[in-house]
């Protein structure tokens, strides 16, 4: 059987940036993955957003590795030279109803440490003129990235500090010996032993964690697959900032991003679903022109074109308050795994933080 020190299973935004991170601290890291190359789940389908850490609950995971990851991702962008640029985003109330949450959001984000302006009416059409609202708050540390070019970057200096890639080798059960884990790959017997795993896996986290043999079952949150569809815009975007309405159950709503060539799109809704489809459903879009309608009311019919859909992990389900991330290393469990449950939005965003987070889990072991 052959032996590593570290296998990470995940060639994602998370999974890449935790291989970079350990292999900077010196230990012999190989990444499994199961597509035939990096990025192809949740980070190459999602929003590209460099969130600021406005929505999430204060002292939390996601609040914390969210606000340094922000500053951490940015600095990134900069030394490497990733496109990105920090447009700003305005999160507005639509109605008079929304006012009190609107001013719970600046709260919570007050709490956080992330600054926000808070404007009437005519404050955000100043900004946007497009913009139909009662109110807004603006977040000037909100921001887009190439997420191609920083994923490549991770993997480019993972592997410049000796981590090795292999595409193609889905993880299909592991076994807990002792100091060790035996690694199955493809459905064939276990070949690989790692004296260290790092379960960055994403939608398969919690199945990946259920197929390891002496594993705790109490340590395995029970997964949800909450489907997200975008739309783009034909025409040309009035709006040089991002535009989001208050969260809705399950996601941030229906809002407005940018891509680096100022093209608009739209999304995610939420869909509850059973297994992962990507397909979009043109049929969504008389959602989407409701939602959008309620702070841009000039879209024209026939504007909007499906795109893309994604799929967020996550450990809470239809009505329930939404989960933390789950980060539980071998301090919590005895085992010598780290398992990553649960990371949605603003994973993306978090992503070196969480890296410098696992790997100071496991220095020492």
């Amino acid at each position: 059987m052959d032996t590593i020190e570290v296998a990470v299973i995940g060639a994602g935004a998370v999974g890449l940036a935790i291989a970079r991170a350990l292999a900077h601290d010196g230990r012999e890291v190989l990444v499994l993955e199961a597509a035939d190359t990096f990025g192809t789940g949740a980070s190459s389908r999602n929003s590209e957003v460099i969130h600021a850490g406005i929505y999430y609950a204060p002292g939390s995971l996601k609040a914390r590795l969210c606000v340094e990851g922000r500053l951490r991702l940015y600095d990134f962008c900069v030394r490497f030279g990733i496109a990105h640029r920090r447009c700003g985003k305005l999160l507005v109330a639509t109605s008079a109803a929304q006012l009190a949450r609107l001013e719970e959001t600046a709260s919570t984000a007050r709490s956080n440490g992330v600054e926000l302006v808070a404007l009437d009416r005519d404050g955000a059409r100043s900004l946007e003129p497009e913009l139909e609202c009662q109110a807004a708050l603006h977040s000037p540390h909100t921001g887009i990235l190439d997420t191609h070019a920083y994923l490549l970057t991770l993997l480019g200096q993972a592997e410049a500090h000796g981590a090795t890639c292999a595409y193609g080798s889905r993880v299909t059960r592991m076994r807990l010996e002792g100091d060790a884990v035996a690694i199955a790959v493809n459905g064939a017997p276990a070949s690989l032993a790692a004296s260290l795993v790092v379960n960055a896996a994403g939608l398969d986290a919690p199945a990946l964690a259920r197929a390891t043999e002496g594993f705790p079952e109490d340590r395995i949150p029970r997964s949800y697959l909450a489907k997200g569809s975008y739309f783009t815009l034909r025409s040309r975007s009035p709006f040089t900032r991002l535009v989001y309405p208050l969260p809705e159950p399950g996601g941030l709503g229906v809002h407005l991003t940018l891509d680096l060539a100022g093209r608009a799109r739209f999304g995610p809704d939420v869909q509850w679903i059973e297994r992962p489809d990507y397909a979009v459903d043109p049929a969504r879009a008389a959602h989407f022109y409701a939602a959008i309608r309620s702070y841009w009311p000039a879209l024209a019919d026939g504007d909007l074109q499906p795109a893309y859909a994604g799929i967020r992990s996550k450990i809470s389900g239809p009505g329930e308050p939404p989960a933390d991330f789950r980060i539980e290393g071998p301090e919590t469990h005895g085992a010598p795994l780290v398992n990553l449950f649960g990371i949605e939005s603003p994973g993306l965003t978090a992503s070196l933080a969480i890296a410098e987070h696992v790997a100071t889990l496991l220095r020492g072991m």
